[in-house]
């Protein structure tokens, strides 16, 4: 396999960061060139979850580049076509907003925005507690936009959390290798 450039993006949601790291090293396993991209807030909050210059360490170690974290060093993503791929996991409901309506005033935002100029995928990986409420218009217009793919998705606290879906993170990979080839990974949304 010739080596697929991937833009990983993280958002704030902060309960997923380790997941998102495991899937960061698995995509490095498999043999993809991993960049990592980072919300404002996902590179600038501490929380109950661990601090935020911990995660930028942990993360650029194992990538073995700067993280994204800035609107100028987003831009060029597109014009530079830096990568074939990017994946946005966790992808919290601001930003699934954002991106639902062109806003582009995150690195995360605006990397998407200019990698999909050239027409690449975007792989989507859920984290919120209210995508079956207020964020569910905001999906369902992702999933009519061309380009964009989502990791499979499943309520992940139907009792305490009716509205709350999270991405299977450990499917990151395989909705990335189906995305590269222009498919959407089935079954979209599943049964713990």
């Amino acid at each position: 396999m010739k080596e697929k450039r991937i833009g990983y993006a993280l958002c704030g949601s902060f309960c997923t960061f380790e997941q998102a790291i495991e899937q960061i090293k698995k995509l490095i396993e498999i043999g993809y060139e991993v960049t990592p991209i980072m919300s404002f807030n996902a590179y600038n909050l501490n929380t109950r979850f661990g601090d935020a210059k911990s995660f930028i360490d942990r993360i650029e170690d194992i990538c073995n580049k700067k993280i994204i974290a800035t609107l100028q060093d987003a831009e060029p993503i597109g014009p530079k076509n830096m990568f074939d791929l990017i994946v946005v996991a966790p992808c919290t409901g601001n930003t699934l907003a954002k991106l639902a309506n062109s806003i582009t005033d995150t690195p995360v935002t605006m990397g998407v925005k200019s990698h999909l100029r050239n027409g690449r995928p975007v792989v989507i990986g859920v984290s919120t507690n209210d995508a079956l409420t207020g964020c569910a218009k905001n999906i369902g217009a992702l999933c009519n936009y061309k380009n964009y793919y989502f990791v499979p998705l499943v309520q992940d606290d139907y009792e305490k959390k009716p509205s709350s879906i999270v991405s299977d993170f450990d499917k990151i990979p395989e909705a990335v290798r189906l995305a590269l080839e222009g498919k959407q990974m089935q079954p979209m949304i599943f049964d713990k």
